[in-house]
């Protein structure tokens, strides 16, 4: 019976240098299938590739001797590459799909990544019934342990937790009025994980205006210029900071003047690293501080209570792996019984010729 195989190439063994340039391979991900797909006694493939992988499923007679080839042309260095059989190809792709192989575990992202290079393949004519069985499994079970596991429950990345925490603190974050300041990596993370928040307002400020605007765009937020941070402050109940500045960018001073003219407490959440608000503001009446050493013991936390739920992720895996195995087996032996029938058939059918001839030989 033919079989799946796999080549992956991951952050497990691989660097970033190293996956950055297998991306360069031959460009797109369709262009890679439909090249994967012209090797000869290959029947059907797949590619996953992303930030954090490459990842190659073929179905072919030679099994994974394709593959080692393929490797082999492509000057993928030894170091970083493994290569699965059957039964290992599609555990690892339960894996995948369920979290346990990304750098953060229980992710969400990976899922919708591996629904969208499927279809990629699909598309292109390259896949067939064994990974398009294969995958379906692999996506329903990502799904599944999301649905009966807390794998992918509390925040884990310092954004997230920041914006975690701040809930923790106010109760809600409904109708609230909330300021990012920096439109960096950091900075886009908080605010993006404050979309859908229902929020009263929110203020995205940077010190180029420009990228401040495009991110208050992508949220239907405000943005502000740098030079006015001061004035938005003091209508803000939340600040989050994420600069990558050398220096201070929030000050006792500032804090001081903003609360004079507020009725209400205010929230300061400082995720830079060196930090952007004086630690001194911590002191003004009204206000609550917390940095990022407060959000590393939140994340920490999240992430230890998602690892205690891997064991039960692994059961679901080899209980839908034992499941898919049956499949299989059941197809294989269909294929067997039809191509028993079938032959039988033939055999019937030239017998029955014979015959004839024999008897319209009998009757010349």
């Amino acid at each position: 019976m033919t079989e799946i195989s796999s080549m992956l190439i991951t952050h497990v063994k691989a660097g970033v240098e190293d996956i950055e340039k297998l991306h360069a391979w031959h460009g797109s991900v369709d262009k890679i299938v439909k090249m994967l797909y012209a090797v000869e006694q290959v029947e059907e493939c797949c590619v996953l590739m992303t930030c954090n992988r490459v990842e190659i499923y073929v179905v072919s007679p030679k099994g994974s001797k394709v593959l080692f080839h393929f490797a082999k042309k492509m000057n993928v260095p030894e170091r970083i590459v493994d290569f699965y059989d059957h039964e290992e190809s599609m555990r690892h792709l339960m894996r995948v799909t369920s979290g346990l192989e990304s750098m953060i575990v229980g992710e969400d992202q990976i899922l919708g990544q591996v629904k969208d290079l499927y279809n990629i393949a699909n598309n292109s004519g390259t896949t067939g019934k064994m990974i398009d069985t294969v995958f379906g499994k692999a996506i329903h079970v990502g799904k599944r342990v999301r649905n009966e596991t807390a794998i992918n429950k509390g925040s884990v990345s310092i954004g997230s937790a920041a914006v975690e925490l701040a809930e923790d603190e106010l109760g809600s974050l409904e109708e609230k009025s909330i300021m990012v300041i920096g439109a960096g990596e950091m900075g886009t993370l908080v605010a993006r994980a404050l979309a859908n928040r229902n929020l009263s307002a929110i203020y995205v400020a940077n010190r180029t205006y420009e990228k401040a605007e495009k991110l208050a765009d992508e949220l239907d937020g405000t943005a502000i210029k740098y030079e006015e941070m001061r004035d938005y402050i003091k209508q803000s109940d939340v600040v989050i900071s994420a600069t990558a500045a050398p220096h201070l960018v929030v000050t006792r001073d500032m804090i001081e003047n903003a609360m004079s003219e507020r009725n209400e407490d205010i929230l300061l959440v400082d995720i830079a690293n060196p930090r952007d608000i004086e630690e001194a503001t911590g002191e003004v009446g009204g206000v609550r501080l917390f940095n990022i050493d407060s959000l590393k013991s939140i994340s920490e936390r999240n992430l230890a209570r998602r690892k205690s739920e891997v064991p039960k992720v692994k059961t679901i895996i080899e209980e839908e792996l034992e499941l898919l195995k049956k499949q299989y087996k059941r197809q294989n032996a269909d294929r067997v019984i039809s191509d028993l029938y079938s032959t039988v058939d033939k055999i019937r059918c030239h017998e029955r010729d014979v015959a004839i001839n024999k008897l319209k030989a009998k009757h010349t």
